[in-house]
């Protein structure tokens, strides 16, 4: 296999790997920015009201997203597996 096509299945590697962790990270991200307005706004300090909320939305960010991440990263698969002939030759 030429090494032009080992960077562009790593390349393309990475961005899968970027974009199916999108969806939890920015529900996170989203998450914990209103509970910090919230606990910037009423002054209570409670580090589990942080993670709680984030953990949930991960967790439900991954429920809604993971037929979408499961199809990508079977399409990815199938096309590693697809090139696998070519690589031998």
């Amino acid at each position: 296999m030429p090494p032009h096509a080992l960077l562009n299945i790593a390349r393309e590697a990475l961005f899968l790997m970027v974009l199916v962790s999108a969806p939890p990270v920015l529900a996170s991200l989203g998450v914990g920015l209103a509970v910090g307005l919230f606990q910037a706004a009423t002054q209570l300090h409670e580090p589990t009201l942080s993670v709680v909320p984030k953990l949930a939305a991960s967790a439900l960010a991954l429920a809604i997203a993971g037929p979408w991440i499961g199809a990508q990263l079977i399409r990815f698969a199938l096309a590693l597996l697809r090139a696998l002939p070519g690589a031998a030759g």
